[in-house]
């Protein structure tokens, strides 16, 4: 008989209900993800020498950009099911949120505001990648809360209780899932504290860090975790019979890897949205708009 370590389930997914008024743990998650990020860039913005009001700024556009495409990357993969229920594609605090359409967004919308500000998007990316590799572990928690996103059945030792109505198709006669929330939340604290090591072992580096470093590592790191978690889980995207997140998470791979051989290799930097900025770091101030 296997011996029990931890075994999983969620309390609901609405923290506190007062009359029509409820808060839902999936949208606290985000908002502390959100203000975790912003403080932690701030301060290592600050600590790079570089004004912390251009994250401040920087949070408005990422968050006005991130969450849009996050719901509209998840919909379209699932658009069967939306194109019959049309009023629930703005229900985002019933969760719903492709994190791969977050971060195509925030790219986006970070090359927008480096191309607005005239600075480099390379090192505006190397100052946000460990605040976002955290908040995806903070937010992975919210589908903990919603009991979705999780994988297989199993007998492991740690295992995640789901209730009857919210397991899929085929899958009733099972109680206990793999809590995929759980893996990716912890490789998401794993790759942060690479990426954190590596910011400030790069302040007393000689020299420095390439511009790009952390966020191509942030990407190789964190999609090698993402391939494999998603081989786990029941409620995948699919684009055909191939998991979408596993096509995105190789192509994340692939890029990052040839991004750093182009650096340390090829001793040459990034394109960068503002080429006679290249590697330095950006203004202590903001120009005025």
């Amino acid at each position: 008989m296997v011996s029990v370590i931890a075994q999983l389930s969620s309390p609901g997914p609405i923290l506190f209900e007062w009359g029509p008024i409820a808060i839902r743990w999936y949208g606290l998650l985000i908002g502390l993800a959100v203000i975790c990020g912003v403080s932690l860039s701030s301060d290592l913005a600050q600590r790079r020498g570089i004004n912390p009001d251009l994250i401040s700024n920087l949070a408005i556009w990422l968050v006005l950009a991130a969450v849009p495409s996050a719901r509209l990357y998840y919909v379209l993969f699932n658009w069967s099911y939306y194109a019959d229920n049309l009023g629930a594609i703005f229900a985002i605090w019933q969760g719903g949120l492709a994190i791969h359409g977050a971060i195509l967004g925030g790219i986006l919308a970070a090359l927008l505001f480096a191309r607005w500000h005239r600075i480099s998007f390379w090192q505006l990316a190397d100052l946000v990648a460990p605040s976002l590799i955290l908040g995806q572990a903070i937010g992975r928690w919210g589908n903990f809360f919603n009991a979705e996103a999780f994988g297989g059945p199993t007998n492991l030792p740690w295992r995640l209780y789901i209730p009857p109505a919210q397991r899929p198709p085929g899958f009733e006669q099972f109680e206990f899932f793999h809590p995929t929330f759980l893996y990716e939340s912890l490789w998401n604290l794993g790759v942060f504290a690479l990426l954190m090591v590596l910011f400030f072992r790069s302040l007393k580096a000689a020299p420095p860090l390439k511009g790009g470093t952390l966020f191509l590592v942030y990407w190789v790191a964190y999609s090698l975790g993402r391939f494999w978690i998603e081989g786990l889980r029941t409620d995948s995207l699919m684009l055909g019979p191939l998991r979408v997140a596993q096509i995105v998470s190789l192509l994340g791979i692939a890029l990052g890897l040839l991004g750093l051989i182009w650096l340390y290799k090829f001793d040459r930097p990034l394109p960068d949205v503002v080429s006679s900025i290249k590697n330095e770091p950006p203004s202590s101030t903001l120009p005025d708009e």
